[in-house]
């Protein structure tokens, strides 16, 4: 019951703010004549605005019952006025719904107060202002400001809401001009027609910024996953959205291009003729407009395409670009079939040139379009599972990664190899031989749902076998976890002692430590704040670069960044003490093996790929990390040198990396 009030609620109050703004704003466009505000129309009309504005308030008090009941859990306080209060004046919310009521009460008071005056053109102007208000007041409360509150979150969805009520706000006043136009004399045409006209100047420039910013929203709350917009509710919804509004402007299109110029000529018959079409499709237009408010205030309280889990993928095959695109003729049949599509399109603008008939000029685009996506699509296909978008329930962190190096060493080295290169051939000619999973591009082009469905069912016509029923869950994503950061890591070979400027691409795994002087944390601690210099070390070769990273700590803890020393080996009692009593910095004693595990994966450098046998160690590795998350530059001494032990070198890429600002998000907490 309070879901179906909640939902009356908020589609109420919109459709009545978004008709007093555009009737308003409408009116304030037209007014030029001050006589048009003696008209019987715009008298009507004006009598609904203070009915609009009460509707508008009365709604938002709906909508803070119902939040009041939704948010502490008991119904009864959805007609609780104290109840409300406290929502009032403890949470965000209350705070903005608080305003919008306040601003609700200044619309009703405007409505009220123009029905007194002597109408002018700028009072109209001021109430569409005034209803304005409590519509960007209400994009504060959508998902659009749930994850950023900032002006370049928000200013696109409060535009949207604007352009819609220009064009949905002002087909009410549309039908009475059009309703007035065929009850009086026909002198009332001409201008009838020149206000029409308006209008559809207006709306046309209004659909088009209508279309971007609602593109912009939408791709802000799906971001990269436009899989969810044929697997989950959200998805569902904005597509029967985006298809009521394709009716919308066909409809739009013929009242524009075909009756409006109809309905201006002098003969009486045809002008009610016109009118009469007009006044029904502008009644479609406006029905099929209410439908199209419903289903968006359904959406703006329905869990945004991003924050999707499809736990069951269903269908048998997915569309990826990354997958496909190098496979033989895949991008000769995709730019064939774009190339059909354009002439598609073409097909329409030359069909309303040449006058075709409805038949020739529906069917040829639709079946040269249809033609396009059967060619273009199908080379981009290729299977899909249940599985395929499943999210990871395992962050993917130092624990998870060590957990999966050892999961890997018993299950999966006798196939692949101790450093997953598949070195073991196969026999029998009909199996394939197991997936070099180390230097092949597998975890890019393949999904961790798919991978986690193999590792869990096996691969038909392969050795490789399903471990569904001998590993539990949670290892079988340790397992993709680590296989993620091996591919990462082979990547990783291109990093080197200097930083690449503004290029971050490889996320630093996370871990949780305890160290020698107290402190304790998690990598992501550091975000935002500090970069990280990690010392992967072994005792006591790495003493001397101790003793002078010893030396120039201060200097580097004034560019901001930490140190942190991890042993690769365990160190006892006596050689723990021997590292304390150099470095001030803090030295790592429980996380460390997980630190180790993970990080070694990052050791290989271009000229040194090691791919053969168990792989080396290097007795000495430093990584920095810069202050958003991302692993930016590596020195491996074994193999690169002097490298950082130049204290100007690394001083200076620090420096460096301080005058960078944010160029990606930090990486999430999962892999992808």
């Amino acid at each position: 019951m309070i879901e179906i009030i909640a939902a009356l609620a908020r589609g109420s109050q919109l459709t009545a703010n978004l008709i007093f703004f555009g009737s308003c704003f409408f009116l304030a466009m037209i007014g030029r004549n001050k006589d048009l505000f003696q008209v019987s129309w715009v008298i009507r009309l004006e009598q609904f605005l203070p009915w609009l504005a009460t509707i508008v308030m009365l709604g938002l008090i709906g909508i803070l019952a119902t939040t009041t009941s939704e948010a502490t859990g008991m119904a009864s306080n959805a007609w609780n006025p104290v109840a409300w209060m406290e929502i009032i004046q403890r949470t965000q919310i209350g705070h903005i719904l608080l305003a919008r009521i306040v601003l609700a009460m200044a619309l009703l008071i405007a409505a009220l107060a123009i029905r007194r005056l002597s109408r002018q053109r700028w009072h109209y102007l001021l109430c569409a202002l005034f209803a304005s208000f409590p519509l960007i007041a209400g994009t504060l409360m959508s998902h659009s400001s749930a994850d950023e509150m900032s002006f370049t979150a928000v200013a696109p969805y409060a535009l949207h809401i604007l352009l819609a009520g220009v064009w949905f706000g002002a087909l009410p006043a549309l039908l009475y001009i059009i309703v007035s136009d065929t009850r009086n004399s026909d002198n009332a045409t001409y201008s009838s027609a020149a206000y029409l006209k308006l209008f559809s100047k207006i709306a046309l420039p209004a659909m088009l910024l209508l279309t971007i910013t609602g593109l912009i929203v939408t791709d802000r709350l799906v971001e990269t996953f436009y899989h969810t917009l044929v697997s989950s509710a959200y998805g569902w919804l904005l597509i029967a959205k985006l298809i009521i509004l394709s009716v919308i402007l066909i409809i739009a299109a013929q009242v524009r291009f075909k009756w409006l110029p109809v309905f201006s000529q002098e003969t009486s018959q045809q002008h009610r003729d016109t009118a009469s079409r007009l006044r029904k499709w502008v009644g479609i237009e406006f029905y099929l407009a209410l439908v199209l408010v419903f289903i968006a205030t359904i959406l703006a309280n329905t869990l945004p395409a991003k924050h999707t889990m499809i736990e069951n993928w269903p269908y048998p095959f997915r569309f990826s670009i990354n997958a496909t695109w190098e496979e033989p003729n895949v991008q000769r049949m995709v730019w064939l079939g774009a190339a059909l599509f354009v002439i598609a399109l073409s097909m329409i603008w030359l069909g309303i040139r040449n006058n075709w008939n409805k038949t020739k000029k529906i069917l040829i685009p639709v079946m040269l379009s249809i033609s396009s996506m059967a060619i273009a699509l199908p080379p981009l296909a290729i299977d899909a599972y249940p599985e395929t978008y499943l999210k990871p329930t395992v962050p993917f962190d130092a624990v998870s990664i060590s957990n999966g190096l050892q999961l890997f060493t018993a299950h999966c080295v006798n196939c692949h190899g101790p450093q997953g290169k598949g070195t073991e051939t196969i026999p029998d000619p009909d199996t394939r031989d197991p997936t070099d999973l180390l230097t092949e591009p597998h975890t890019a082009n393949y999904t961790v749902g798919n991978v986690f469905h193999w590792l869990s069912h096996g691969i038909p016509d392969t050795a490789m076998p399903g471990f569904s029923a001998t590993l539990t869950e949670e290892d079988r994503w340790d397992l993709v976890n680590f296989l993620h950061a091996l591919s990462r890591g082979f990547d990783a070979r291109l990093l080197g002692s200097m930083i690449v400027p503004e290029m971050p691409a490889i996320a630093s795994p996370v871990f949780n430590y305890s160290a020698t002087d107290g402190s304790s944390g998690n990598l992501k601690d550091f975000r935002l704040k500090k970069n990280v210099l990690m010392v992967l070390f072994s005792w006591p070769r790495s003493k001397e670069r101790f003793f002078q990273l010893a030396a120039v700590y201060d200097k580097i803890r004034a560019l901001d960044t930490e140190i942190l020393a991890v042993p690769n080996h365990a160190l006892s009692e006596e050689e723990l003490q021997q590292v304390t009593n150099i470095v001030p910095f803090p030295v790592v004693t429980d996380g460390w093996t997980e630190i180790k595990d993970s990080y070694w994966l990052y050791r290989r450098v271009r000229t040194v790929p090691d791919l053969s046998g168990k792989g080396m160690f290097p007795g000495h590795m430093e990584f920095v990390t810069d202050r958003f998350g991302y692993l930016r530059a590596r020195w491996v001494a074994q193999f690169e040198g002097f490298g950082w032990q130049n204290i100007s070198a690394l001083t200076t890429q620090l420096t460096q990396l301080n005058q960078e600002e944010e160029i990606m998000p930090p990486p999430g907490e999962h892999a992808h």
